[in-house]
């Protein structure tokens, strides 16, 4: 059985590949609701617009670059782009997990800038 964070970065590898239906399927719970302000909060509507962006970007890059766990919750840091030419972003995910299923998830997305102040970066 694999642990939280792996079945939450698994999770995330398969929906960025346009594998949506096969990620819900394998690790989302009945009662699943999400917090991107740009959807409904059901499982269906996210689920088809993951699948939706995957046929219009189907280069897109995604990267997890560290996964935490404490209890039921996980947390997934990512560099994500469209298309190779396209501006980094940072992502984090928040998993909140039943048992070995996803019920709650929360994303969050941050464009890196052109000139960055920050001489740590964003990764």
């Amino acid at each position: 059985m694999p642990t939280k964070k792996e079945s939450a970065q698994h999770f995330l590898i398969l929906a960025s590949a346009g594998k949506s239906k096969e990620a819900f399927k394998l690790y989302v719970g009945a009662t699943f609701k999400h917090h991107n302000a740009y959807f409904k909060g059901d499982a269906n509507t996210l689920m088809i617009a993951i699948e939706e962006d995957a046929k219009m970007n189907p280069d897109k890059i995604f990267e997890i670059q560290r996964a935490l766990e404490e209890d039921d919750l996980v947390a997934v840091h990512s560099r994500f782009r469209q298309n190779p030419n396209d501006t980094d972003y940072a992502v984090m995910h928040i998993f909140r997990f039943e048992g070995n299923k996803v019920v709650e998830l929360w994303d969050f997305a941050q464009a890196a800038p052109a000139e960055m102040i920050n001489e740590n970066g964003m990764f």
